[in-house]
């Protein structure tokens, strides 16, 4: 019970990563917000996961709504009384070469992965200074973080961008004893991932078992898909984790694909 009496928010929770970083969370004691576009998936979560009721909450938000996102964590805080953690996990993946990529697009996906870390850090944070009780905010990343891919030039720098965001929550948040850390993943096999896959197949002109081994698998050391479990555990550390020694620090979870 490493997170008892905790209270979580995690965004993107419904499905995917985000739903095994809330069941993680709660089977260490922890109160989660299951914040998710998606109100009917976050609810049937909240089913799922806490069926005895009273540990776990559905929120709806667009992360990318200032307004949602400010009265989603205002209603989180008042029905368990605080928050501790934030996991900034919602994101969409949209994959184009640069020359044919819509504006639109780009902005589209840039305001859910960098805006909506920004007004989710922004609402929880506010909390968590009155609180002084300290904190922890994570941030997916992804291998991404570190090096590019091509066809996802908006995801790339989205990614990178959040590093230098939670650079700077770590030197903000240090006096108040909240910490900052971002979880760079390799590809796991979500929704996200198995969408992307044909996608990359039409566009590079090869199979969609080319594109599993050959692209997506190909620099890691076993050939094998990083599981949601294996985030949930490094979300689990850097939630858990009390002392600022590791704050502003991103730990890459990958299989070997990048080493730093």
């Amino acid at each position: 019970m490493r997170l008892k009496d905790k209270v979580a928010i995690v965004t993107g929770a419904a499905s995917g990563i985000g739903h095994e970083i809330a069941k993680t969370y709660l089977r260490e004691g922890a109160k989660v917000a299951i914040a998710d576009l998606n109100m009917e998936a976050a609810q049937k979560a909240v089913k799922e996961l806490d069926p005895e009721g009273g540990n776990a909450m559905a929120v709806a938000m667009d992360v990318a709504n200032e307004e949602q996102v400010d009265n989603g964590v205002e209603e989180v805080v008042k029905h368990f009384g605080k928050i501790d953690i934030l996991v900034s996990n919602a994101g969409i993946q949209i994959v184009d070469p640069i020359e044919n990529f819509e504006f639109a697009k780009w902005k589209k996906l840039l305001s859910i992965h960098l805006d909506g870390a920004f007004l989710t850090t922004r609402a929880c944070i506010r909390h968590m200074y009155k609180q002084g009780t300290g904190g922890s905010i994570i941030y997916m990343g992804s291998v991404h973080s570190k090096e590019a891919s091509k066809l996802k030039s908006p995801y790339v720098t989205a990614k990178h961008g959040l590093e230098g965001l939670c650079k700077v929550i770590a030197k903000e948040g240090a006096a108040h004893g909240v910490r900052a850390n971002v979880i760079c993943p390799g590809f796991v096999r979500t929704p996200l991932v198995d969408k992307q896959i044909p996608e990359q197949a039409k566009e590079l002109g090869i199979t969609e078992e080319e594109v599993i081994k050959n692209v997506m698998l190909k620099e890691t050391v076993d050939g094998e898909f990083t599981t949601v479990q294996d985030v949930a555990n490094v979300a689990l550390l850097f939630a858990a984790f009390e002392t600022n020694a590791l704050t502003g620090q991103s730990l890459v979870v990958s299989h070997g694909w990048f080493m730093q």
